[in-house]
């Protein structure tokens, strides 16, 4: 049985968020039987003013405390849940889009699209619809059950850039993504 430390299918959760989010991309995803390539990711450290984490430990972002390799779902906008993946203690990333290869009829049905949709899972609400997440995810392991995650098989060509739809910390080049990617949440500057 795997434990839930810092390694899980060779991915090394227990490293500097930055370094977390860069080898992400390109990564295998696949939550209960869908899935995919993760495009596109940012970063948030335990000093980060725009971090969940950054005024310390609360009922909803305790999964960022929990071991490296830990789900942490959050519902933004009291619309949408979004994937994050847990380095250290209060750091996380999240997964802002995903290039749909696993399960992508499941995926469509439950973003009410086409297969073939670039929107399918190009932005952080989007995959949390079209994975199933739930808060109830929230503190689960990347473990090779319900939540997998296998690393990129070379390192890919990144683009990177500043984060997305926050106002601190807002010019942190803490975005990073798949050079020549089709299904960006937004394109890079």
């Amino acid at each position: 049985m795997p434990t839930h430390h810092a390694t899980h299918s060779s991915m090394t959760f227990d490293r500097d968020i930055t370094d977390l989010a860069r080898a992400l991309v390109g990564a295998r995803l696949v939550v209960r039987g869908t899935g995919g390539t993760i495009l596109e990711t940012e970063a948030y450290g335990r000093d980060d003013p725009a971090s969940h984490s950054f005024r310390g430990r609360t009922a909803r972002n305790a999964a960022m405390f929990g071991p490296p390799g830990t789900v942490y779902v959050y519902l933004s906008y009291g619309l949408h849940l979004c994937l994050n993946v847990v380095g250290r203690p209060g750091e996380a990333v999240l997964i802002r889009a995903l290039c749909p290869e696993i399960g992508t009829p499941t995926m469509a049905l439950r973003r009410g699209l086409p297969e073939t949709s670039p929107l399918l899972a190009a932005g952080p609400g989007r995959i949390g619809q079209a994975l199933g997440l739930s808060l109830l995810d929230s503190g689960k392991p990347f473990d090779g059950g319900e939540f997998h995650l296998t690393p990129a098989g070379q390192e890919p060509d990144l683009l990177t850039g500043p984060r997305i739809g926050i106002t601190r910390a807002a010019d942190l080049p803490w975005r990073f993504g798949l050079a020549g990617a089709r299904g960006l949440s937004r394109p890079f500057p």
